[in-house]
């Protein structure tokens, strides 16, 4: 009775750390689609604080960043991580992805 647990209790590989079932193995066409949203959307936010005349440090940083259409795929959907393989890992490994900056520069040589 109880070793047929289904649905949100199912249990996990623990070596895994409990999650490896609720997260999918690759981004789908759907979420790559709103991470490239989020990402104009944010440009848009920072061209029309430029346009509007409005001057800080922080305006500054996010200017000099690259624009959605400028950056590579590989930036766009995967992360730096210290600990992955290869140093990246995709991007909705991340815990909130959708809540937090998509850092859109790597360190140097990663």
């Amino acid at each position: 009775m109880f070793g047929a647990v289904v649905g949100a209790f199912r249990p996990s590989f623990t070596p895994f750390g409990g999650r490896a079932w609720r997260i999918p193995w690759r981004l789908s066409k759907t979420r790559k689609a709103n991470v490239r949203k989020r990402l104009r959307e944010v440009d848009s936010v920072v061209d029309v604080l430029a346009a509007s005349g409005v001057q800080c440090k922080q305006l500054e940083i996010a200017q000099a960043l690259p624009r959605e259409s400028e950056m590579a795929p590989r930036d766009k959907y995967t992360t730096f991580s210290r600990t992955a393989a290869h140093h990246r890992k995709g991007v909705h490994k991340v815990p909130h992805f959708t809540k937090r900056p998509i850092p859109r520069t790597t360190p140097t040589g990663f």
